[in-house]
């Protein structure tokens, strides 16, 4: 096994576990990342769907205990049966536009202009979000109602645009909603477990015939360093918003999506390049 390869699958693991629960995009960070190592082939594509299942297994295990109540109380408690349904109803939204728009999207969208874009865009909506007169009326995510869940499917729809960021979207639209800092960005994660899982399933099987063995170890580097990584971030997190805003993710976004555009206008980089 060369090193090189496994150098790439180490780096765009740890990107992948520390972007995909912070509100500035995962997607967007390896479509970049990916284009400037020369990882942005057909399994290279096939590489990130497994990173970013294990991203989600990192969420599983930090909250395994609360996931193992509401599976057994699902037959015994109202409380377990009302979080399920929020978090299939929040689920709906963004498969059904996933089904009808993801090939669409991924052909078109899935570029260095759009990223940029949406990167600047999106921090832009994150200072308006956190200017506004924060009215706080759920403080946590068993408190979420059936509309509740609905209004954060939409929100996460928005993520369907690379550089937009899945739980970004989430978190916001949160805000906006009336959810407290800490409710949002746990729906976020829960959200995450039956989007990403499904979404990462259904793409393993479409690009079955990618996979190979002699692929397993730069896989396995890859999964276990988005795992830990994810691990980490979904912490940091955590204890983070318990004093501060999403403002800091604003101006990073800014920062980062007009940085992309300032290496290509300068000619630093050929981001358009295969």
């Amino acid at each position: 096994m060369h090193l090189i390869p496994l150098l790439k699958a180490l780096v765009l693991g740890v990107i992948e576990g520390l972007t995909e629960f912070l509100p500035v995009s995962s997607t967007g960070h390896l479509i970049l990342v990916a284009d400037l190592l020369r990882f942005n082939d057909d399994k290279g594509r096939v590489f990130e769907i497994v990173i970013q299942a294990a991203a989600v297994l990192a969420v599983c295990w930090e909250y395994r205990r609360k996931l193992a109540r509401v599976v057994g109380g699902l037959t015994t408690e109202r409380k377990a049966r009302r979080f399920v349904l929020n978090l299939a109803i929040a689920f709906v939204p963004l498969a059904a536009f996933g089904l009808l728009l993801g090939k669409a999207i991924t052909a078109h969208l899935f570029n260095w202009v759009t990223v940029s874009t949406a990167f600047v865009a999106g921090g832009l909506v994150i200072l308006w979000a956190e200017g506004r007169d924060h009215q706080v009326r759920v403080e946590s995510t068993d408190e979420l109602s059936p509309l509740d869940a609905f209004k954060l499917g939409v929100a996460q729809v928005f993520a369907l645009i690379p550089g937009t960021s899945r739980s970004g979207a989430t978190i916001i639209g949160g805000l906006l909603i009336g959810l407290s800092r800490r409710a949002a960005t746990e729906f976020s994660f829960f959200l995450a477990i039956p989007t990403l899982i499904t979404a990462s399933v259904y793409q393993l099987y479409r690009e079955r015939h990618l996979l190979a063995a002699d692929d397993v170890f730069v896989f396995v580097v890859g999964a276990a360093a988005a795992f830990g990584a994810a691990f980490w971030a979904v912490r940091r997190l955590l204890r983070y918003i318990g004093a501060h805003d999403f403002r800091v993710f604003a101006w990073y976004r800014i920062a980062f999506g007009l940085a992309v555009i300032a290496t290509w206008y300068l000619g630093l980089v050929d981001w358009s390049s295969p």
